[in-house]
């Protein structure tokens, strides 16, 4: 998978806003049982701005199907890019990018 999270990055105040909307479907271990299909969660979002790791977490299969995350850090400046990447149970990956506005 690549590029399959929508992303907003907004700078107000020396703050930038991130808003991400991941296109997974997020099978908990129940969830996966009940429908007889593969267990599958995102287990792995980082965000960078070039080498600098502004976000990471450590993810579970608390989250819903196609997780909004949403975080804010300091140290960024209009225009920069911002990549994404999240990693699910399976190996699978994927990286969006976008321009903080």
């Amino acid at each position: 998978m690549s590029g399959t999270t929508k992303i907003k990055a907004k700078l107000k105040d020396g703050v930038v806003e991130i808003k991400a909307l991941a296109t997974h479907p997020m099978l908990s271990y129940q969830e996966a049982e009940r429908a007889k299909k593969e267990v599958n969660f995102i287990t792995y979002v980082i965000a960078k701005i070039g080498d600098k790791v502004v976000y990471e977490a450590s993810t579970s299969q608390f989250l819903s199907k196609d997780p909004y995350l949403k975080f804010n850090f300091k140290g960024a400046k209009s225009g920069d890019a911002l990549e994404l990447t999240w990693k699910d149970l399976k190996g699978n990956t994927d990286v969006s990018t976008t321009t903080i506005k």
